[in-house]
């Protein structure tokens, strides 16, 4: 008789975050404290499998499957049980869905095609330009995919970088100028990380994603300690305070616009109160540069691998470049 073998599937990365969104969960919160063989016997912090089980209303057996990262292909019903019982919110809700059941489409692993930003987008940028308002194309993993000058001049320009270079959560760790520009570095830096896993639970085949997180990994102690939390999020609109070495403090609001054409690219805008002293700022940091060089052929979209300026004079007063760690 024919042997047959098994293949067991992990999924470690949906064990990693069940565990965590189970440590994170205090017994008390669900009237655990009292209970024998409560939370003062406890070794770990959290709740015990069997007790995330009996709060999704699945066997404790399947649980343990589940969160060992097993591929067992739960229903619907069974994630959004567990997904409660875990107090998830709906960007965690989604992440889970996307670890536990990946779509076909992903596990064929299609190439990606580079990211391309379209001529009516760089049409926004420098309509945004005119109205002191720095914005930035930001795609897949943080990539920074266009600016206009007065995010150059606020940020740094990206642009003019190394297409290897030019992503948004290396500048914040592997920058030195990043921790001086961003009051809030810590917050800004934690957020990074948390959107770069939302990114990697829906897109598990993106080798470039893996490579970058490989490196910050090895660079970055604060990287490590984030990335090892599994936090996602999803960041809409909010508030961003600079220490800029030209124009001093500002604090800007910000909003985050999805594009229709391609809803894995983002237009970050920044915008202050007319008339405030962050917009005075932000005026001077706009006609700072004035003979800077419009993205060359701007009907022609762009991609994350090449550049779309060139040539381009620095900014008077500009700091180091992003990326230039060395």
């Amino acid at each position: 008789m024919p042997r047959i073998l098994v293949v067991v599937v992990y999924n470690a990365e949906l064990r990693e975050f069940l565990r965590s969104r189970r440590a994170r969960l205090r017994p008390e919160e669900i009237g655990l404290a009292g209970a024998a063989g409560g939370a003062g016997s406890r070794r770990v912090p959290g709740l015990r499998r069997e007790e995330l089980a009996a709060l999704a209303g699945v066997s404790v057996d399947y649980y343990v499957r589940l969160e060992q990262g097993r591929n067992l292909n739960p229903s619907e019903a069974v994630l959004d049980a567990i997904a409660r019982a875990l107090r998830l919110d709906e960007t965690e809700r989604s992440h889970l869905f996307h670890l536990a059941r990946p779509p076909a489409a992903r596990q064929r692993r299609a190439p990606r095609r580079p990211q391309r930003v379209a001529g009516a987008t760089y049409q926004l940028l420098e309509t945004l330009d005119e109205a002191a308002s720095p914005a930035l194309v930001v795609g897949r993993r943080m990539d920074v995919l266009a600016m206009n000058r007065t995010s150059r001049a606020l940020l740094g320009d990206f642009i003019a970088l190394p297409a290897r270079q030019r992503n948004y959560a290396r500048f914040l760790f592997l920058d030195d100028n990043a921790r001086d520009l961003h009051l809030d570095w810590a917050t800004i830096a934690a957020e990074a990380v948390a959107t770069l896993r939302l990114d990697a639970g829906q897109h598990p085949d993106d080798t470039e994603l893996s490579a970058l997180v490989g490196e910050l990994s090895v660079k970055s102690t604060e990287f490590r300690r984030w990335w090892a939390d599994h936090r996602v999020l999803i960041r809409t609109a909010g508030t961003k305070r600079y220490h800029h070495p030209v124009v001093g403090d500002l604090t800007l609001t910000y909003q985050n616009l999805k594009l229709s054409d391609d809803p894995e690219q983002t237009v970050l805008v920044y915008t202050a109160p007319a008339g405030s002293a962050a917009h005075t700022a932000l005026r001077l940091l706009a006609h700072w540069n004035t003979d800077t060089a419009r993205p060359a052929n701007p009907s022609e979209p762009a991609t994350a691998s090449e550049p779309v300026t060139a040539g381009e004079p620095r900014i008077p007063g500009e700091r180091a470049r992003p990326g230039e760690d060395g």
